[in-house]
C-alpha cells in the first residue's frame, strides 16, 4: 500500500439542496448536516468533502453585474472564474465553522481546510464549441447584444420566454490542480473540502510558460466529485441528493426504488432514459464511471439525512462493478 492509500476514504459530494439559497439559509444547513458528516468519521472513515456551488455563483455573479451596470467606474464586472473561486471560498468557510462548532460540541479535535481548486480542461474539448450551460442574469434581447458587443467572445441564448442568458461550456475534468495539496493534507489527518462546484475550469496558456489560465466554463460537480475521488485513491464516493434512492420510473405509478446497482445495469437504464437529464444521471454517470476505475470501488447515491447509513450499507443505492 502506498502512502497516499488508506482504506476507508470516503469522498462526500454535497448537492444543492443541501446549501439552501441565502447564506443564512446556507448556514443553518451546513450546521444541521455537521454532525452527520463527523458520523461518517466516527465510523472509521477519512473523508473529503465537496459541494455544488450553482445558486451562489448565480448569486455572486449578479451582484457584481447590478453594481458593475450601476457604478461601472466603481465596481469592476467579474467573471465566473472568479466568480467560482469566490464561491469556492465561502461555502468552504461556512462549512470549516459547521464543523467545527460540531467537533467542539462532540469534544473532537480534528483540522479542517479548504483548497481553492482549479481543474484542468481540453481547450480542444467539443464543449466549447457548443456551449449549453446557461449561467448570470436574465437579459432583455437589447441587454444581451450589448453584452455581446462589448464582449464578442461571449454567446446568449433566448431561455423560455423569459429573456436571454450567457451560455458557457461544459468539458469534462482532465486533472486536479491542487491534488497534491489536498493529498498532504489528508495525509496529516485533515478533513478537506476541495473541488466545489466541480472546480474551476483552467486551460495551460503556452504564450505564457505553460501557466494556468482560467476559462468561463462550468465543470459538471458530480464528474468533478469522481476525479476528486480517483485522485484521492478514495474507495467510496457518496453523493448526496434530495432521495433517499435513485429510481427507476420516477413518477409513475410502477416507480421502483433500486438498493443495488451493477455498472452493465446501470448503464442500461442510462440508456433508456430512466434518469433525469439534469438531476439523477450525471449522478448515476459519474457512479459508473467510478466504480469502472478501480477494482472494490463503490458510489453511493442517497439522501444527506442518512449519509451514515448509507456508507454502512443501510440506505442509498449502491453502484458497483
Amino acid at each position: 500500500m502506498s502512502k497516499y492509500e488508506t482504506p476507508n476514504r470516503v469522498v462526500i459530494a454535497l448537492g444543492g439542496n443541501a446549501l439552501g439559497n441565502t447564506p443564512e439559509e446556507q448556514i443553518e444547513k451546513v450546521r444541521a448536516a455537521a454532525p452527520t458528516l463527523l458520523k461518517v468519521i466516527e465510523q472509521g472513515n477519512e473523508i473529503i468533502i465537496t459541494h455544488g456551488n450553482g445558486p451562489q455563483v448565480g448569486m455572486i455573479q449578479k451582484a457584481f453585474s447590478i453594481a458593475h451596470e450601476e457604478k461601472p467606474d466603481a465596481v469592476p464586472a467579474m467573471d465566473l472564474p472568479e466568480c467560482g473561486a469566490m464561491s469556492q471560498g465561502y461555502i468552504g468557510y461556512h462549512l470549516q465553522q459547521a464543523l467545527g462548532a460540531a467537533m467542539h460540541k462532540a469534544y473532537k479535535r480534528w483540522h479542517v481546510a479548504t483548497v481553492v481548486t482549479q481543474i484542468e480542461v481540453d481547450p480542444d474539448d467539443p464543449a466549447f464549441l457548443n456551449p449549453t450551460k446557461p449561467i448570470g442574469a436574465f437579459l432583455t434581447k437589447e441587454q444581451a447584444a450589448a453584452e455581446k458587443a462589448a464582449h464578442p467572445e461571449m454567446q446568449f441564448v433566448e431561455d423560455s420566454g423569459r429573456g436571454y442568458r450567457r451560455v458557457v461550456a461544459s468539458p469534462e475534468p482532465k486533472k486536479i490542480v491542487e491534488a497534491e495539496s489536498i493529498l498532504n493534507l489528508l495525509d496529516n489527518e485533515f478533513i478537506v473540502i476541495a473541488c466545489g462546484g466541480g472546480g474551476i475550469p483552467v486551460v495551460r496558456d503556452y504564450s505564457d510558460k505553460g501557466a494556468y489560465k482560467g476559462q468561463a466554463a462550468v465543470i459538471d460537480k458530480d464528474m468533478g466529485g469522481e476525479l476528486l475521488a480517483e485522485d484521492c485513491k478514495a474507495d467510496t464516493l457518496i453523493l448526496l441528493t434530495a432521495v433517499d434512492h435513485v429510481a427507476i420510473n420516477f413518477g409513475k405509478p410502477d416507480q421502483q426504488e433500486l438498493t443495488d446497482l451493477d455498472v452493465a445495469t446501470a448503464k442500461k437504464y442510462v440508456e433508456e432514459g430512466q434518469f433525469g437529464k439534469g438531476s439523477m444521471e450525471p449522478k448515476v454517470k459519474a457512479g459508473i464511471k467510478f466504480a469502472e476505475s478501480r477494482p472494490g470501488r463503490t458510489c453511493i447515491i442517497g439522501s444527506l439525512e442518512k449519509a451514515a447509513e448509507a456508507v454502512a450499507g443501510l440506505s442509498g443505492t449502491r453502484i458497483h462493478a
